[in-house]
């Protein structure tokens, strides 16, 4: 009997028992199994710490216009677990999902070492764009780089490095210097790399990675999307949107050709929730999924741009494993009042314990 949606999702929730595993072994061996559906498939690799999901939606609208058949891969998932793959900007169906995650459920079930979640999420996914004959898939990362699960791709057509921040320290380090020598890790032999920019120390490890590679290295410019119209608010989409462009010029080097048309459509029609998105006008009411301090910091950056000299009401959920002090630091000078809430997540903080930490720093 065919597996049903609810079943498929089951069995992909059941493998979080696993909890994450840092390491490609486990990865290499399912896609070995599945017939390395990773090899034939021509992809834009995308790691960082803020902006990776915005700059994935504006790259793949771009290619999309283009008129390229174009896969895209994120994480985690607004309102539908079908989000985290498309394809020319359509989730993957249910009837898809129960299909491919049974083809790859008789492998994964074959392994001595189970594999965890997102190892079989992005199996599931390469083994989709493959049926549905991507042109090129925008893939990204979905912690860390170099032991990430999507890592088991070969010399990507580009590896991108967006805006880079302290998170997800416990796994990848205390230092912002440990955070770019993971996201480095997505540079393979030759690779044309587009990185966003940072503090000297951040940029002489990528610059460091790409010699060690024999890979090209072009920076973002900051101001070169100043031209542009964006279909995603927030002050710091400018900054997203310039590492685009850089994308583009190398995708242009690269044999996959982008026209300028593209581009100024693809960036004013872009859609992402969630990311400073306005969902009411009165009283004006805005969703922004900033969850680190680095990204926290844009969002505060917007407010202030947006919103000059006026007092912000904060409905504010968060999970238990963020600086929650630094996050709530930034957004006490712009801040009338807090509604603390509990997300829905077993990672979750209490909203009792984040009313608790405002009220102790004077909010």
């Amino acid at each position: 009997m065919k597996m049903t949606y609810d079943e498929a999702r089951q069995y992909i929730k059941e493998a979080s028992k696993a909890g994450i595993r840092p390491g490609l072994s486990c990865m290499r061996e399912l896609c070995r199994r599945l017939g390395n559906p990773q090899d034939d498939l021509k992809i834009i690799h995308i790691a960082g710490t803020n902006g990776k999901g915005s700059v994935c939606m504006m790259l793949a609208e771009i290619l999309r216009r283009e008129g390229y058949r174009t896969g895209l891969y994120t994480s985690p998932y607004l309102y539908s677990f079908n989000e985290r793959m498309r394809v020319d900007g359509e989730n993957i169906s249910d009837g898809e999902l129960c299909e491919v995650t049974e083809y790859v459920r008789q492998y994964a079930e074959s392994m001595e070492d189970l594999p965890t979640e997102f190892e079989l999420i992005t199996a599931v996914a390469m083994e989709y764009f493959v049926r549905k004959k991507c042109d090129i898939v925008v893939l990204e990362v979905g912690l860390g780089g170099a032991l990430d699960s999507t890592n088991v791709i070969d010399t990507p057509v580009v590896a991108v490095i967006t805006a880079l921040g302290l998170d997800h320290t416990k796994e990848l380090g205390p230092t912002i210097e440990d955070i770019a020598k993971a996201k480095a890790g997505i540079i393979k032999q030759r690779s044309a790399v587009a990185f966003y920019g940072g503090e000297e120390k951040i940029l002489r490890i990528i610059r460091d990675a790409c010699e060690e590679t024999d890979s090209v290295l072009e920076l973002a410019h900051e101001g070169s999307a100043d031209g542009y119209e964006l279909g995603l608010k927030g002050r710091y989409q400018r900054n997203n949107a310039a590492l685009v462009l850089t994308v583009v010029q190398l995708l242009n080097q690269r044999g996959f050709p982008v026209s300028a048309q593209s581009v100024r459509e693809g960036l004013a029609l872009v859609k992402w929730p969630g990311r400073f998105e306005q969902l009411l006008q009165e009283p004006v009411f805005i969703i922004d999924g900033g969850h680190n301090p680095h990204g926290v910091q844009g969002t505060a950056e917007s407010l202030r741009y947006y919103y000059p000299d006026q007092k912000i009401h904060f409905i504010m959920g968060v999970m238990a494993d963020k600086d929650v002090g630094q996050m709530v630091d930034l957004l006490l000078p712009l801040a009338a009042d807090f509604t603390a809430i509990t997300p829905d997540n077993p990672r979750a903080l209490e909203a009792e314990k984040l009313s608790a930490l405002i009220q102790r720093k004077g909010g």
